[in-house]
């Protein structure tokens, strides 16, 4: 059975939710918008349903803290509000929304929107969740031609197991780099996976340690 998060601060509309959408789906539900990514971490539901208005954290800002994670950022997010959509249906799009759908909800409506985006391709999650965290390192390898090198460069995608960086040395795929944080902290040697956007003046490879250190940024009990 498909899960579903549901964030809302009315436990009425909650438990309404709840009661038209148990049948086909497995209901995760909370009214916290603060607690709702900590949920979607935890639960890995397939898609979910937040309330636009909601006190300390609305839907905008919610919406746009889980498209940081790349985690959760592919998961379809449909908006339920009693606002007029004419109003902020543009914007919710904007922010990576999947649908918009007004209060009272049309129930009908809601079921196709979601069967219609959640029986479409499934979205790839990667394994570990990154965070958008801007980290200085200092990296040291051989590059593609066997000549050693040494740069500092700068991410703002990391996991427990890795991290996204520009380089200016040409690598390989598989190619071993040692990993510093902090100027001359040893985080660990690292493996370069992948390549992305070739031909540009400075590549950006996608890291993955083979062994890391008590030094790196983010440890998995953190997220």
């Amino acid at each position: 059975m498909r899960k579903l998060l549901i964030v809302d601060d009315e436990s009425s509309m909650r438990n309404m939710l709840r009661m038209r959408l148990s049948d086909t789906y497995d209901v995760v539900a909370t009214e916290d918008p603060e607690q709702a990514i900590a949920l979607a971490l935890n639960h890995k539901p397939d898609a979910i349903l937040m309330d636009l208005m909601m006190p300390r954290c609305s839907g905008f800002e919610l919406c746009q803290s889980l498209r940081t994670l790349s985690y959760t950022a592919l998961i379809p997010i449909f908006v339920i509000s009693g606002e007029a959509g004419s109003k902020y249906r543009d914007h919710c799009k904007s922010i990576g929304a999947k649908g918009y759908f007004e209060k009272p909800i049309n129930f009908d409506d809601l079921r196709k929107g979601l069967e219609t985006e959640l029986n479409g391709k499934p979205a790839e999650r990667r394994a570990h969740v990154r965070v958008r965290m801007r980290v200085t390192l200092r990296i040291k390898g051989v590059d593609v031609h066997g000549m050693p090198f040494e740069e500092t460069t700068q991410t703002e995608n990391v996991s427990c197991e890795g991290f996204l960086a520009p380089c200016r040395a040409e690598l390989t795929k598989s190619s071993i780099v040692d990993v510093f944080v902090a100027g001359d902290r040893f985080a660990g040697r690292a493996r370069a996976v992948r390549k992305e956007g070739p031909g540009a003046p400075w590549q950006k490879y996608g890291f993955h340690f083979d062994d890391r250190t008590a030094e790196w940024v983010l440890h998995s009990q953190w997220v």
